[in-house]
């Protein structure tokens, strides 16, 4: 990691947010005497930053769409970024929940193919997804649902952008936790 840690003001920042459930994964290492994955030893030697980060808890992980819809959509955006941090990571938390970690291959209009083709488009150039396929996209979710949808491709671009810039790696911390 391109920052120095300081593992007493980790410790302190993130004690006050373990129960927060976007953090339940990292509590249960913490909980142990084990340090919590590295994305959260970033955010929290900044308490303003580790803060911000816990009120994201109502779209992530208890957002309105599918988990396995979500992990799927995070998981491709990830990919398209190049951070190992959130792939790595992710799988690890979909074989966890039971979540097949193949992306289907956009052959049928599934809402998974679609969430996940639109994830692909925000992710290449916002200014460009087509309105035929944005058509196509409101023929299987909400309005309400494609805002979360949006909003979670938004989320996971700012954490790849802050791993990746940071340095920060996944070393295998949640293979086996129980997570969900």
């Amino acid at each position: 990691m391109r920052i120095q840690i300081e593992p007493a003001r980790v410790a302190t920042n993130f004690a006050e947010f373990e129960g927060n459930i976007s953090f339940r994964e990292s509590a249960q290492l913490f909980a142990r005497g084990l340090p919590v994955v590295e994305m959260l030893q970033a955010m929290a030697m900044n308490a303003h930053v580790l803060k911000a980060f816990s009120g994201f808890d109502r779209i992530y992980p208890n957002g309105s769409l599918e988990r396995s819809l979500v992990e799927k959509v995070i998981l491709r955006v990830s990919q398209l970024h190049d951070c190992q941090f959130c792939v790595n990571s992710h799988l690890d938390m979909m074989t966890s929940l039971g979540i097949e970690t193949d992306l289907p291959n956009g052959a049928e209009a599934s809402r998974e193919s679609l969430a996940i083709e639109y994830a692909e488009h925000i992710t290449r150039d916002s200014n460009r997804v087509p309105d035929d396929f944005f058509a196509q996209l409101r023929g299987v979710f909400s309005d309400t649902e494609i805002v979360e949808l949006t909003f979670v491709v938004g989320l996971i671009t700012m954490l790849n952008r802050f791993n990746n810039a940071l340095g920060v790696r996944y070393r295998g911390e949640l293979a086996g936790l129980k997570i969900g």
